[in-house]
């Protein structure tokens, strides 16, 4: 087939590249310039500039060709914007979701239609088939398992996406690195926000949201503690970055219409929670059927089993089996039946 090859110049997008090559395909690689460095130039060297570096070195020592692509104005209006109205409204935003739903496999797609049949990266995950119907299925690997970042693909975007690693664990694929002699092996895993790059979150909120002051409260007492830069920067249950005696406090509350923020001594992240509701469905087939599936609130190992009871079409409630202290508004909440993840929501609290 005619593939076009997602590459970051890290080991898994490398290993992709690779194994599609070994297996006789036409591969074409595509190195997504999407990153904000050069918004941010006054911090110093751009990082995108290094990652390019491994996936040229990789496209010569297989032969691949190799076309950069700019979408930073489709970023900013798919992904960046949604991050910065989600962070301004209190609220916790996961933009790598949607880089892969309407970037990734959705304005790249727009871009190279139709001179390729399939689009290739290096997520932990698999495309099955059945009766016309494409599904999407777990890793074995249950940590690197990046089903959590993909649940918002539809079906005409799965039938054209290809996963290369999809059979592989992580140990196996740095062995493949290895065994390759590819120039990207020793390369440490990329943490963060993907178009962040090397800059700090708190630099980004800063440069789009500046600083407004206002109070720090103690929540018992509703005395003034101290002032902060923002209700935007803290987060529940955040202790360290208050800059107060006394402590510990913590972050319990924002009233982002005031912008104030209140603190306690005591843990809220304490408090679990095992009901939650959810809205903005994406469902990869049809709705499930069936009330007892697994969720995911974050990307990870961690699974609980729920039970998920429509409020209507568009909301509804989820009971999971053991309490959480990390459930926020804005996050995704992902399903699952067995290995096949069936969908996602965003939790609204």
């Amino acid at each position: 087939m005619k593939i076009a090859v997602l590459t970051s110049g890290g080991v898994d997008s490398s290993v992709a590249l690779k194994l599609l090559k070994e297996e006789g395909h036409d591969v074409t690689a595509f190195y997504l310039k999407i990153w904000l460095q050069d918004e941010f130039s006054f911090l110093g060297d751009c990082p995108w500039e290094e990652d390019l570096s491994f996936v040229r070195e990789v496209c010569e020592q297989n032969n691949v060709p190799l076309e950069v692509l700019s979408l930073q104005n489709e970023y900013w209006d798919s992904v960046v914007t949604y991050t910065i109205n989600e962070i301004k409204a209190g609220r916790t935003p996961n933009p790598d979701i949607y880089c892969n739903s309407l970037i990734k496999f959705g304005q790249f797609y727009d871009k190279i239609d139709p001179r390729f049949e399939k689009v290739a990266t290096g997520h932990y995950a698999a495309v099955e088939k059945d009766n016309n119907r494409f599904f999407l299925k777990r890793s074995p690997d249950p940590v690197k398992d990046q089903t959590y970042f993909l649940a918002y693909l539809s079906q005409h975007q799965l039938s054209r996406a290809l996963f290369p690693l999809g059979i592989y664990k992580k140990p196996e694929v740095r062995s493949l690195s290895k065994k390759y002699n590819l120039a990207s092996q020793s390369r440490k895993d990329s943490q963060g926000i993907c178009f962040l790059g090397q800059i700090k979150f708190n630099e980004f909120v800063k440069h789009h949201l500046g600083e407004i002051n206002g109070d720090i409260v103690d929540i018992e007492s509703m005395k003034k503690m101290g002032v902060h830069p923002g209700y935007y920067y803290y987060t529940i249950g955040q202790r360290s970055g208050l800059g107060l005696g006394g402590g510990p406090w913590y972050v319990v509350k924002k009233d982002i219409a005031n912008n104030i923020v209140y603190i306690s001594h005591k843990n809220p992240e304490l408090n679990e929670k095992n009901r939650f509701e959810v809205t903005n469905f994406n469902w990869i087939n049809e709705p499930p059927a069936e009330k007892n599936l697994m969720v995911k609130i974050r990307h990870g190992a961690s699974f609980y089993k729920c039970v998920l009871e429509f409020k209507d079409e568009l909301s509804a409630v989820v009971t999971i089996d053991k309490g959480d202290r990390g459930i926020a508004p804005g996050q995704f909440a992902v399903f699952y039946n067995g290995d096949y993840c069936v969908g996602g929501s965003v939790i609204t609290g």
